[in-house]
């Protein structure tokens, strides 16, 4: 299984992490070292920005998660890192869950899943 988060689309509401059963996903800061520690493609890493589309969807929402903020405070925030791809046992959790929709899992068929919010 290769999994990992489109990180222009992140909004860092951690639900992945709070999700996952086999600890794929974890919260990182926006400028740690480690914050494109997974397989996404270059295109796909983070640079510094959020897509303009994504940000305007959800900077204004009132449910609790820190949106966008540049550190992980323990429940939100940050971006998510698919650190532990191989552990993924395909169960779409991440993949229900993810206001950004952004995360990609490739199985090992080649068959490709993409998040799609709730």
């Amino acid at each position: 299984m290769q999994v990992y988060v489109e990180k222009p689309k992140c909004t860092g509401c951690a639900h992945c992490f709070d999700v996952c059963p086999v600890a794929v996903f974890e919260m990182k800061d926006r400028s740690s070292p480690d914050a494109n520690n997974d397989v996404a493609p270059d295109n796909e890493k983070w640079k510094g920005q959020t897509l303009p589309d994504v940000k305007a969807k959800w900077e204004n929402v009132q449910d609790g998660h820190n949106h966008f903020h540049e550190k992980y405070e323990g429940g939100s925030g940050g971006l998510s890192v698919a650190v532990q791809g191989s552990a993924c046992i395909l169960c779409q959790a991440c993949l229900i869950e993810c206001e950004g929709e952004c995360i990609v899992i490739t199985d090992d068929t080649n068959n490709v899943y993409r998040s799609v919010y709730k």
